[in-house]
């Protein structure tokens, strides 16, 4: 198993954690280090850009596809004063 991130600690850090350490802001992290490190090893120093987007290009969509759901669901309303 290859180790990724920073310091090469994150991934033992989800096998002691287990689904705790891949909630979303780190997990993104993660996936954001991983895909950039792989794309490298394939593409250079272009993929240092293009890698972390492409690895979570899924996370991202589900964000901006369920917040839009959300904000056609929900009512906000003006705080009266």
């Amino acid at each position: 198993m290859q180790s990724y991130g920073g310091l090469g600690w994150y991934e033992k850090l989800v096998e002691f954690a287990g689904a705790g350490a891949t909630v979303p802001l780190t997990g993104f992290g993660n996936t954001l280090a991983k895909g950039a490190i792989e794309e490298v090893g394939k593409t250079g120093l272009v993929g240092a850009f293009t890698g972390g987007i492409k690895a979570a290009a899924g996370g991202i969509a589900a964000a901006v596809f369920f917040g839009y759901i959300a904000s056609l669901i929900a009512k906000p309303k003006m705080k009266k004063e």
